[in-house]
Formats: structure tokens, sequence, C-alpha cells
């Protein structure tokens, strides 16, 4: 019956949309139907499995991009509100990398044989996802396994696998199904059907586990959370710096309690119609404003976006622009600043930047792309970034400090903690997205970092959701959108390592080791053929 179905022209393409569709309605916050995600493959894998034998592979791409043409849009079609341009690469350009890697499967699979299915699937596509953490076009947002974030008590073996385990499972169980409706026979004597509810319980099992066992006592710390809902796309570069600072300084007036010992406010909060020079950093007035609140505080610290800026007599990096009238480079920075009771202010830069808004891919090999892309958009050009990933220490607690975008990066966030951090501090401004799935997706997402480390999450957001979430990836507070609003929180210092901070993401290096390795043997089966 099947195969009747997928010799239709029509149906293959319906196949498509439905995959699409499924891919979708299971994301989180454009549907949040998680279980669908077990059978969203299913109908592509049917598409695909109709050209196995035939030489059409252009239009199997076309069918492929169509379904994941629809997954973009309709998973992350609010980024249009912060980047027309930064939308169309979301929507065209990853649903082509999709497309393209869905057909490198196909190709592999049909030189290599139909035995190996499941291994090149999985091995070609968590390659891609594993890349798409790491390469000049990065964006990571719709890896399979973020599919997971509202449903936490699913997942709590990321704190061994990071997210690339999630969808490495999701991988898995569509192959199964797939293998099901293609096989159809007995169930109670169908080796894939018994292998389908193994490898769907198991892991629910271990993940109530560890659930279970996993606790979230540790040494209490008080933090106050500063959501200021300025619009950014009015009063925050229309209001005066001084009008902004003081709001944000009068909100932690009534937040901070005498246990407070950090006060949080969002990424670029500090001053945001300006660039703040780093070395004259004492020099400026809110220096002493701030320090003057934090002596009613007793003396709490305080965490607060800015943009900076540096200047050097050499190109620090490809970021760093030339500035004539100064005979030096200047590199500017998204950068997180801690006021506390040290001499300076410490700074952190922001390393994982918005690709298009605070990063022009590829300008360390084309140069004029920077100049390009400034005069297309205006703007400034790439950020600079930091050779490592850092953290904060205030009064021997060590913190992660991560910038907006930064929070979907399972393996940098790893680093970061790995290097002592005892919570991860996220500060953002998810308004540009406006009130779309956008700044909820990011804030679930978040959840599943709490889960990776085994940390409190504590987020600051401008104009998206403020809240707390613990180690277990639970929502333990949130704010709501577009209010004005403050609180205090005592969390759970936590210094114990989880071995997803010991082994990165093993899954994808082991991904890209399968992948090299089916192309070598597809490069050595052409030299044979041409020996013979």
């Amino acid at each position: 019956m099947i195969e009747k179905i997928i010799q239709k022209r029509l149906n293959r393409w319906l196949l498509s949309i439905l995959s699409g569709i499924l891919l979708t309605v299971s994301f989180p916050e454009t549907g949040n139907l998680t279980p669908l995600t077990f059978l969203a493959w299913v109908p592509l894998l049917l598409v695909e499995s109709y050209f196995h034998s035939k030489r059409k592979a252009f239009s199997l791409f076309l069918q492929a991009y169509l379904a994941f043409f629809i997954y973009n849009v309709g998973t992350t079609w609010w980024v249009y509100y912060a980047s027309e341009g930064g939308a169309y690469m979301a929507f065209f350009a990853n649903s082509l990398l999709m497309a393209l890697t869905f057909l490198v499967y196909h190709l592999l699979k049909r030189k290599l044989g139909s035995k190996w299915n499941g291994p090149i699937l999985i091995c070609v596509w968590l390659s891609f996802e594993f890349l798409h953490f790491h390469w000049e076009l990065s964006w990571p947002w719709l890896t399979l396994g973020n599919v997971f974030a509202p449903r936490t008590s699913w997942v709590q073996w990321y704190s061994i696998t990071g997210v690339l385990g999630g969808s490495l499972w999701i991988l898995v169980m569509n192959l199964l199904f797939y293998k099901l409706i293609i096989r159809p026979k007995n169930l109670l004597r169908n080796t894939y059907f018994i292998l389908s509810l193994l490898i769907l319980i198991l892991p629910l099992c271990l993940s109530l586990i560890l659930y279970v066992s996993k606790s979230t006592e540790g040494i209490p710390y008080n933090v106050a959370i500063i959501q200021p809902n300025i619009d950014p796309y009015g009063e925050k570069f229309v209001l005066g710096n001084e009008e902004q600072l003081k709001s944000i300084l009068d909100q932690a007036d009534q937040a901070v309690s005498k246990e407070t010992q950090l006060v949080i406010a969002p990424e670029t909060s500090l001053y945001p119609t300006s660039k703040i020079y780093e070395t004259g950093l004492r020099k400026e007035t809110f220096f002493y404003v701030i320090n003057e609140h934090r002596a009613k505080w007793a003396n709490a610290g305080l965490l607060i976006g800015a943009t900076t800026f540096q200047v050097f007599d050499y190109k620090n990096s490809a970021a760093s622009k030339f500035i004539p009238p100064l005979n030096a480079y200047v590199e500017d920075y998204n950068s997180s600043i801690l006021f506390d009771n040290t001499p300076n202010p410490k700074i952190i830069h922001k390393s994982k930047l918005v690709l298009g808004v605070e990063k022009i891919p590829f300008v360390g090999m084309f140069p004029f792309l920077e100049e390009l892309a400034v005069e297309m958009e205006g703007g400034s050009g790439s950020l600079g970034t930091e050779t490592e990933p850092k953290i904060f220490e205030k009064n021997r607690v060590k913190f992660s400090p991560v910038v907006c975008y930064e929070s979907i990066y399972g393996g940098f966030l790893a680093k970061q903690a790995k290097n002592g951090s005892q919570f991860i501090a996220i500060i953002t401004n998810d308004g540009w997205w406006r009130d779309t799935p956008g700044y909820k997706q990011h804030f679930q997402f978040a959840r599943l970092r709490a889960i990776e480390n085994n940390k409190y999450v504590v987020r600051s957001a401008n104009t998206g959701t403020s809240g707390i979430i613990s180690n277990r990836g639970e929502i333990l507070k949130q704010t709501n959108w577009w209010v004005k609003d403050q609180f205090n929180y005592t969390i759970q210092l936590n210094s114990k390592q989880t071995l997803y901070q010991v082994l990165g993401d093993f899954i994808g290096y082991f991904a890209v080791v399968g992948f090299g390795m089916f192309l070598i043997l597809r490069i050595l089966r052409i030299f044979r053929r041409k020996r013979n």
C-alpha cells in the first residue's frame, strides 16, 4: 500500500509538506506537540525511498527543500521583525543547507546500499548540526534536540549527551517507525516495534532516575533580577542614557534585600545610545552613580550589558577597523560588565554573535565583505569576541555571563561552566522579536542549558521573559511579556561538573568520524570500480 502511495508525484509532495508541518508543530511554542517529533521525518523518508533506485536526485532535493522551508518559516518567522535580511537567510539559506544535507544522505545511501540507511542518516545529519554550532554561518536554533525544551523531565540525560543526544533519539525513533510502516506485520512479533518501544521508554526511565536523584540544594545565593521593559524600537534609543540608567537603578533599589549579592540587568542596557570606552570606564559619570546605589545595597554587585570599544595600535582581529583620525584600530563589543568591590569593573565580551547583525561571515578570508555589508545595511560591521570562554568571579563565587544568542550554544556554555562556574546568568533583549514565539523559544532553550550543566539559570531580559530556572530545568519564576518588573530570588550554587562538561559534544565528533568513514568507503568503491 505504501509503495502505491509514493508512486504518485502529488502524494510525494504532500508527504514532504506533512513532514514540514509535523516538524513545525512539534517545536517549542509553534505547537508544543512534542511527541510528533518522533514521526516528523517518516513522510520524508518515504519520499526518499521512492528515489532510492532512480537517478532523480534533483527532484528529491526540491521535495526535501519544501519540507525544510516549511519547518524554517513555521518555527522562525518572527526573525523578520528583528532583521529582514536575517530572516531571508534563516528561511532560504538554512532550508537549502538542510536539503543539501538530506541529499548527501540520499546519495551515500544509494551508492553504499540500503543496509546503511540508518547509520548514514544519523552520521550525516548530526555532522550538519555539529557543524552548525561552529562555522561562520552558524544558526543552531533548529537543532532537533531543542524540541524537548518544554519537556525537560524527558531529557535529564542531556547532562551526559548535550542537545545532540536529543537529536540522535529523534532520528533513531523516526528510522524505526519508518521501518514499521514499510514492513508491516504482527506488531508483537515485529523486531522494529519492540526496538521502538525500548528506545522510546529507556531514555524516559533514565531521565526519571536522574531527575529524582538530582539534588536542587546547594549554597544559597540571592540575586535581584531587573526587567526594564524599554521598547527597543522606540524608547531605548530615544530616552536619555541617564534617564534609563536611573530607572534601572531605582528598580534595583526596590528589588534588593539584605541578602542580595548580585543585581542583574539586561543586555546593552547601560547607556544604550553610546559606546563605552573600556579603558576610560572609571571616568564615566555612571561609574559613580552605580557605586552610590551599590552602597545602598550593602555593596551587592551589578551585572549589566553595554556596547563597549577598545583602541589598538595594531589590527587585533578581523573585527578591528582602522580609524584614520585616530591613526589606530577600534574594535566594538557587546559586553557584560560586572561592578563589584574591585577598583576596576570587569568586562567579558560576547563570543557567539548574531549572523548579519553582529557578525559578517567569512571576513577573515574576504575582508571586502565587511565594507560592503556596512554600506548596504549601515551599522559598524562585525563585533570583536573573546578568544576563549570566560567567567566572572565575585567574592569567591564564580558564574557564567551569557549574552542573548550565546544561550543556544550548549557546548560553549559547558566550556564556561567547566572553568568553575556555579550558576549561569543570561542577559538579553528579546523585544526585537515582538510578542511572538521567538522570545518564548529563547527562554525555553535556557532550560536545556540548566540541565546540561547542572546549574541554576538566572535570566534578565529587557522586554522578553526574565526568570529563574533550577538545575533540573524547572521554571521556578518568570515575568510576563511587556511588563516592567523586578524581583529577588535565592538560588542554589553548585560547583559539580557534569559528564557533558567533561566530554563536550562527543556525539557530534563521533558523527563526523562516521560521516568521514562513509565518504572514504564511497571513494574506495569508486577507485575499485575504475581498477576493475
